[in-house]
């Protein structure tokens, strides 16, 4: 039985490509969605993979690998591991506006699965109602980022699209803009710029426009596969990669237990203490997620909150 929770924050400092391992478009290699929104995910096997992965050089402790994570596959010692990553969900989104560059976009369905999540895990989250949002409508948490249509009317444009700005001056949408940026993006210094900009920079829009865009605003990436005995490309070899874009945030259940490695009671480790090390040791950290490694994708920083 897992006794101590937390959520965990991963935000997206370069293109991240978890892989679905099917192909039904015209996308070759498609990320991991959700079913039922077609939100983008991280499969929780995939986060604790990497975690798994990284352990010893983040400078978590080598001798507690095993007991924390489980024994390798094919190992002869037969035990379950102390921690467990849920799957991630999004959050927020980036997408590409006239004003400001881009925005933190996000829908009322995202918000209220993240303020569930936070519950479950006894997190206090007082974030504010979020009223109804109609499509082709949004809450802005900056009047700065619409134009000005009429004398009660503003609009905001993203991508090739325009939004009715509902509320342009939205204390919910603050409210919520606020607490992320405190509590889902690492501390350090060189994110001041990305906290202040969430603050001020959030975005609601309606859960189907939301859904566009986790479907068409994704980073696809053309690739050629080269010939080993010509160093030219193969014929046929060009296919199309997606990824996760930048600046992309998404929250997972992270649940610990006392390890049992069945060596004895004074040879375990307590629920508070394999939360410790996991947060001391991924807390704030750059993490590599997916694949295409070599090419400087799937790198996400975690910020774990809650579990005291």
């Amino acid at each position: 039985m897992f006794e101590k929770h937390a959520a965990v924050f991963l935000y997206a400092v370069s293109p991240v490509h978890l892989g679905a391992g099917q192909a039904i478009g015209v996308i070759d290699n498609p990320i991991q969605r959700e079913r039922h929104t077609g939100h983008p995910c991280f499969a929780g096997s995939g986060i604790k993979g990497a975690v798994r992965h990284a352990w010893e050089a983040l400078g978590g402790d080598k001798d507690h690998l095993t007991r924390l994570f489980g024994p390798e596959s094919g190992s002869t010692e037969l035990h379950a591991g102390a921690i467990s990553f849920g799957d991630a969900q999004t959050v927020l989104l980036p997408v590409r506006s006239l004003k400001g560059g881009y925005v933190y976009a996000t829908c009322p369905t995202a918000i209220e699965r993240a303020r569930r999540l936070l519950k479950l895990i006894n997190l206090k989250c007082d974030w504010p109602a979020l009223p109804a949002v109609e499509e082709g409508h949004c809450l802005l948490a900056n009047p700065a980022l619409a134009t000005v249509r009429t004398k009660d009317v503003s609009v905001l444009h993203l991508e090739a699209f325009e939004y009715t700005a509902k509320d342009n001056d939205s204390a919910a949408a603050k409210a919520i803009g606020a607490w992320l940026a405190q509590h889902a993006l690492p501390e350090d210094k060189a994110y001041a710029f990305f906290r202040e900009k969430l603050k001020t920079d959030l975005v609601v829009l309606s859960d189907t426009d939301f859904a566009y865009f986790s479907e068409h605003a994704m980073l696809v990436e053309p690739h050629v596969r080269i010939n080993d005995e010509t160093g030219t490309a193969d014929d046929g070899g060009l296919f199309y990669t997606e990824n996760l874009p930048p600046e992309s945030l998404l929250v997972a259940p992270l649940l610990t237990s006392q390890t049992r490695t069945g060596q004895g009671k004074d040879n375990e480790l307590r629920a508070e203490a394999v939360m410790t090390q996991l947060k001391t040791v991924i807390g704030g950290r750059l993490l590599q997620i997916g694949g295409d490694a070599t090419t400087g994708r799937g790198l996400v920083v975690a910020k774990v909150v809650g579990g005291d």
